[in-house]
């Protein structure tokens, strides 16, 4: 895999993991690699998708455990799969 779409992936890896440090240190090698501003944008805004995704999940779970209705998909085109509980 060519280094910088390794670092691209570190980047959005370190954002939906929550890791602070993480992030910075691939931020500060991306920005050594010369990585494009937009580019690293990007991989955030595909990281905080999947984040949301995940915590759509986790509601629509506790709405079920709980006996709630109203689930709703965390897929944005609303195609969710059976494991998805919507």
């Amino acid at each position: 895999m060519e280094e910088k779409t390794q670092l691209l992936v570190c980047l959005g890896a370190a954002t939906a993991a929550n890791c602070i440090p993480c992030f910075d240190y691939y931020y500060q090698k991306a920005q050594a690699c010369g990585l494009a501003p937009e580019d690293i944008q990007a991989a955030v805004e595909c990281a905080y998708k999947i984040k949301n995704n995940i915590n759509m999940l986790m509601k629509n779970s506790i709405r079920t455990l709980t006996g709630q209705e109203g689930d709703a998909c965390p897929l944005p085109d609303g195609k969710c799969s059976p494991k998805c509980g919507s």
